[in-house]
């Protein structure tokens, strides 16, 4: 199933106006299984499982990066997930080869070397996995918000994604803040990851990953070795899009 781009801009026009659950529940009922959430088990797609797994169980697909380098508390809450919504999670892990040459080459923790090494690192452990699942789907869903990062402050709630085929992405909560995502976790006692409590705003890997001061960017614990106009691991990178803004 495909949208053409002027389908998109109006449908991104009348979504701007509904609320998170109103896009989820057009999005299962348009597409049903056929669109799944990527899910790294931070506060935004634990609410959105939330939401979804309110609105129709059967079609909630959730699927996940397995990077092999995630915190213990991420397996925990994924566990949790489960039990709480009965719900099953696909784990989609790196190329074996891949990653063993890589690390043959450049050493296990090859990613805090260059800004080149840890871009490589997170192509081979989480950008090629999520070509291979997103590979089958006609659409995606993403807990990005506006606020988080300069780079993603002109995300909007429905989107073309031109790097993987032309396919629908949903950002549904794109216009919540982080207090709105953490209200609805304490309203609906959503399970979510105690490195929250930790003070982990944004979570990852585990070596790429710290806490934050009081006071710092919520961001500032992703890859903090690097300056801030690289912090993004490549998930999100769309050449359609970035040609459009240089333009």
């Amino acid at each position: 199933m495909r949208f053409t781009a002027e389908q998109v801009e109006q449908l991104a026009k009348d979504f701007e106006g509904k609320t998170a659950q109103q896009v989820l529940e057009w999005a299962l009922e348009e597409f049903g299984p056929k669109i799944g959430l990527a899910s790294s088990f931070g506060a935004e797609d634990v609410a959105i499982i939330d939401m979804m797994a309110q609105i129709n169980k059967d079609k909630t697909h959730v699927f996940t990066l397995e990077t092999g380098r995630l915190n213990q508390e991420t397996y925990d809450v994924m566990d949790d997930i489960r039990a709480r919504y009965g719900i099953s999670i696909t784990a989609y892990f790196p190329d074996q080869k891949e990653v063993e040459e890589m690390i043959r080459a450049r050493g296990m923790n090859l990613m805090y070397a260059s800004v080149e090494n840890r871009k490589l690192c997170c192509e081979i452990r989480k950008v090629h996995p999520l070509n291979r699942a997103l590979a089958s789907l006609d659409g995606w869903i993403t807990g990005l918000r506006r606020d988080q990062v300069a780079t993603r402050a002109s995300t909007r709630k429905i989107e073309i994604d031109s790097a993987h085929g032309g396919i629908i992405k949903l950002n549904p909560i794109a216009d919540w803040t982080s207090e709105m995502v953490w209200d609805y976790i304490k309203k609906n006692n959503v399970p979510y990851n105690k490195l929250h409590d930790m003070g982990y705003p944004s979570i990852g890997c585990e070596p790429c990953t710290r806490a934050v001061e009081p006071g710092e960017d919520p961001r500032a614990g992703r890859w903090w070795w690097e300056n801030a106009a690289h912090k993004e691991c490549g998930l999100h990178f769309d050449p359609v899009k970035m040609m459009k803004k240089k333009k």
